[in-house]
């Protein structure tokens, strides 16, 4: 190999192929073959460098040119390339290619063929090993639309995982959302199906979990810090911008969305959450993990089950937190349900915690007020305590409660009532009100007698029952007694509403 290298560099110094020949013991001819090639190739312009000898002899055809092996991937090649684009794990385009097409080659096959497809930069991190049942990593992966069944559409969905670090035994489940309600309820259901909680869960600065991505002090969501005494964990946020922290539960998440879900239709997202239960124990804990070099279902059931920690006996009950503001009507607005809080509270905010059945409303440490929780939007939960003195009639003394009151003082009082509430165009509830109020200073059977007296001289108003009872005409024989002279209010409308409209009607 070295000869022709040697040719081609005594060829740029301008020696003679004669001369090249003879010192090198070849025949001329072998000596201008190899000038003619090297000139084709440029090889002889001094500002080219010359190739190693290998190369340089290859090229030049003094040997033969290495046999290229066809891999036993290449005549799937189309495939493959539509599942690396995919993102589908190595490990699983082998089983499809086996499965789908009848590939009768080995996993190392395919690790070399993709290993050309999609060569990666190496990235440089520390691994970081923990002890049995010391830690666990949670994380949310966008899992792509899905089919919901409820709403009749394709809704996006994500995908929650949980990652046991020693064992790297897994819990998956896909959800609709990332609320504070399905993040909760999600560390739940992992805990339960794991039969125990680790001392520490690590986890990326998620909006559900951790409001300020704060090293130093990040302020945790209310609903997670106590789901996480409750279950007797540490919550360990992850550095921000710092996945590597996570390691086991970023690899996790990836392997899921390739090994599992890449490639795959589901009816729908109940069907989804029931077969990946089924792969997480029949495939991805008995495959030989690349790190431990041991299956995670096994490590787990051989070692990690029994360091874990037992699970609360009482199940828990905040779903969500919210801080909202006191609304003019005394009322926060809590996933369109409607719940009052002390007057002395309108325009300020205040912390409202959503349990299963209950919803409580603090200020700062101090619970303002409790509620059952609602079920459905539009309801209200309402507590005439809550409203100033003022307002509080308009609560406890509705129209039916007054009709019922006038009924009990007597029938005149219950038909001036009646009258009243029966006006279409102005709203009269304050002036029943204030007209059964009357009963209180006048007594019952004074304000009965002034409403009788009224009604026979056809004015029943408020006004025209007070002014009987401040001049304590109510006893007084109707024929001869005078009825008070009318006010400026008592002639609102001469004519009733039917009358006006019935005339023009009849015009």
């Amino acid at each position: 190999m070295n000869e022709v290298r040697e040719i081609v560099y005594r060829l740029r110094q301008g020696e003679s192929v004669r001369s090249i020949a003879a010192s090198l013991d070849l025949s001329r001819n072998t000596v201008r073959k190899y000038r003619d090639r090297a000139s084709e190739k440029g090889f002889l312009d001094w500002d080219r460098p010359l190739p190693e000898s290998q190369d340089l002899a290859v090229v030049l055809g003094a040997v033969p040119a290495p046999r290229q092996m066809v891999s036993t991937v290449a005549p799937y090649r189309e495939t493959v390339e539509k599942l690396v684009e995919a993102e589908v794990e190595g490990a699983t385009i082998w089983r499809r290619l086996r499965d789908d097409y009848g590939y009768s080659g080995s996993y190392s096959s395919v690790r070399r063929y993709l290993s050309r497809l999609r060569p990666r930069e190496p990235e440089v991190f520390a691994r970081i090993e923990t002890a049995p049942g010391e830690e666990a990593q949670v994380d949310f992966g966008y899992s792509g639309p899905q089919w919901d069944p409820k709403s009749g559409r394709r809704r996006k969905s994500w995908v929650f995982v949980m990652t046991l670090s020693w064992s790297r035994h897994q819990y998956v489940e896909f959800v609709f959302d990332q609320k504070s309600e399905t993040w909760l309820r999600c560390h739940e259901n992992a805990f339960a199906f794991f039969g125990g909680v680790v001392k520490r869960v690590t986890l990326d600065n998620l909006k559900s979990g951790v409001i300020a991505a704060d090293l130093h002090d990040p302020i945790l969501g209310e609903p997670y810090r106590r789901l996480a005494q409750h279950y007797g964990f540490v919550i360990s946020p992850n550095r921000p911008a710092t996945p590597r922290h996570k390691g086991k539960v970023e690899s996790g998440v990836h392997y899921v969305k390739r090994a599992f879900l890449a490639g795959q239709e589901f009816a729908d997202l109940e069907a989804m959450n029931r077969r990946v239960k089924q792969w997480v124990l029949e495939e991805a804990g008995t495959r030989i993990h690349g790190t431990t070099k041991q299956a995670p279902l096994a490590r787990f059931h051989q070692v990690e089950i029994d360091a874990l920690l037992p699970l609360p006996k009482e199940s828990f009950d905040l779903l969500a937190a919210y801080r909202l503001k006191v609304q003019r009507d005394c009322h926060v607005v809590v996933e369109g349900r409607y719940y009052s809080v002390p007057h002395q509270w309108v325009g300020q905010k205040v912390d409202v915690y959503v349990g299963r059945k209950i919803v409580e409303i603090y200020q700062g440490t101090e619970l303002l007020t409790t509620h059952p929780r609602l079920q459905h939007p539009g309801q209200r939960a309402s507590r005439t305590e809550h409203y100033p003195d003022g307002k509080r009639a308009w609560l406890e003394n509705p129209p039916e409660k007054c009709r019922e009151r006038a009924e009990r003082i007597g029938p005149a009082c219950a038909r001036v009532v009646d009258a009243l509430l029966s006006d279409r165009v102005q709203d009269r509830l304050p002036s029943v009100h204030s007209l059964l109020r009357l009963s209180e200073k006048h007594g019952s059977q004074r304000l009965e007698q002034a409403c009788f007296r009224v009604l026979h001289f056809g004015d029943a108003s408020y006004r025209r029952v007070k002014t009987v009872l401040e001049q304590e005409l109510e006893n007084l024989p109707l024929e001869t007694a005078p009825c008070p002279a009318p006010s400026a209010e008592d002639y609102r409308f001469a004519r009733s509403p039917e009358e006006f409209f019935n005339a023009e009607a009849a015009s």
